[in-house]
């Protein structure tokens, strides 16, 4: 049985598919403590990375897609991404386009930045992704945005695992 809404299931368990392009391992960093947390809350959970072919720096504009992880068997799917140029990974924002309908998905959507501040990069990012999704049908649960600036990159980690794993 599959379960849309938390609201008025308590017990629903999601099959939830962590798919995310980190360069860095940042965002990987912060997909692995959240996957942890959904699946201490006893939900599925599946984490599978973008690739690109033969790498690629934030300022390649010329870039083939590697690995495409597919969407079919969740329920729910969390988009996560590094900021880069105060904007939405390029990889990120390739791999959405490209993936046709998001009709009756849950979406949460995860950014990274290494500017302290949400509005430097983080929100237009986020902002981005959920235009994309949306415009495919996507049901938009939560989104998250951890600063990765060392004063701040605890507190907001802990604040988007928390905050997204209570979307679900």
């Amino acid at each position: 049985m599959k379960c849309r809404d938390r609201v008025s299931d308590r017990r629903c368990r999601l099959n939830i598919g962590i798919i995310v392009y980190s360069q860095s391992g940042h965002t990987l960093e912060v997909c692995e403590q959240l996957k942890e947390r959904l699946i201490r809350e006893s939900h599925s959970v599946t984490l599978e990375q973008i690739t690109v072919v033969g790498g690629r720096t934030p300022t390649t504009k010329e870039f083939e897609l590697g690995d495409k992880p597919g969407i079919e068997p969740y329920d729910a799917i969390i988009f996560g991404s590094a900021v880069e140029a105060f904007s939405l990974s390029a990889v990120l924002a390739r791999y959405l386009n490209g993936l046709g309908s998001l009709q009756g998905k849950q979406v949460a959507c995860l950014v990274t930045q290494q500017f302290p501040y949400s509005w430097m990069g983080g929100n237009r990012a986020i902002r981005q992704m959920k235009k994309i999704c949306q415009s495919e049908g996507a049901m938009i649960r939560a989104t998250g945005i951890v600063n990765w600036a060392k004063s701040r990159r605890e507190k907001t980690m802990a604040a988007a695992v928390a905050h997204l794993s209570k979307a679900f």
